[in-house]
């Protein structure tokens, strides 16, 4: 399969950003990327999640070495843009942080995000706010020294991290807005009041909502709301592994007559032989 130019690929995911409201799937391997794609969608997301249980690991296990091998080969999977679930980086100092985006950017993908927390020995904490900001310059002024069209995701991880508190979010994107990033994106939100207080906050630039809590709200109120983008997260991953541990589970009982699978080995062999010429 013949790739498509980074700069298309990256003008394309800008032009998604512009109105209406899209859905960004999150495949974790090059299969899930390819049916993705012939499903139609018009861009990908990586999950940090998804793709550390396909290699038995926990999530925030997988280092940036493996993370970037990983972006390589989604990008060279389809033609679609890849928007990368960064963590915080991978590093804790802003030089750091500068090499790792630079080294992302590189692998051809269309934009990254970066979050504002770590995982440490004191557990999931965020960075403090003056240190959270300048590591968003940071990650945006990497990005600039090799393509400013690539874009920068924002995270607030407040909501995550067991600090549910709005003003804070609000005030943490606003900056992020403020130090270039060009989407902003506060997983865990989950009423209409959290998501339209994002919107209006950091307008004009687009906002993506995670499934998850949001998502009893339905795509047309989120929509209605402003929101641009809808990221699936692990959910994908997560429906994967459940269909394969029922599976699992008829087979402990021993029930081997058939498990009225709704994909089939000729179905599979068909979607994916194109790709492997």
């Amino acid at each position: 399969m013949t790739s498509q130019a980074p700069s298309l690929r990256h003008t394309a995911f800008r032009k998604l950003h512009e109105s209406g409201c899209f859905i960004l799937p999150n495949p974790w391997d090059p299969g899930s990327a390819r049916w993705l794609e012939q499903a139609g969608f018009k861009a990908l997301a990586t999950t940090s999640a998804g793709y550390a249980f396909s290699r038995g690991m926990p999530d925030r296990k997988i280092g940036v070495d493996e993370v970037l091998r990983h972006c390589t080969e989604l990008v060279q999977a389809t033609q679609l843009p890849v928007n990368v679930d960064f963590e915080d980086g991978y590093a804790s100092t802003l030089e750091g942080l500068r090499e790792n985006v630079q080294r992302c950017v590189l692998t051809g993908i269309s934009a990254l995000s970066i979050e504002d927390s770590v995982q440490d020995a004191q557990g999931t904490r965020l960075y403090d706010f003056d240190s959270a900001v300048a590591r968003m310059r940071a990650a945006r002024e990497a990005i600039d020294a090799i393509d400013p069209n690539v874009m920068l995701v924002g995270r607030a991880e407040c909501f995550l991290v067991g600090q549910p508190d709005l003003d804070e979010t609000l005030k943490r994107l606003s900056a992020y807005a403020e130090a270039g990033a060009d989407c902003l994106y506060a997983p865990g939100l989950s009423t209409k009041e959290q998501i339209s207080a994002v919107v209006k906050a950091v307008v004009p630039k687009p906002v993506n909502i995670m499934m998850g809590p949001a998502a009893k709200l339905g795509f047309k109120t989120l929509r209605d709301i402003g929101v641009r983008r809808i990221s699936t997260a692990s959910t994908l991953a997560l429906a994967a592994w459940t269909g394969f541990a029922q599976a699992v589970d008829r087979l402990k009982n021993q029930e081997i007559d058939g498990f009225g699978n709704s994909v089939d080995y000729f179905q599979l062999c068909e979607r994916f032989k194109e790709t492997a010429r």
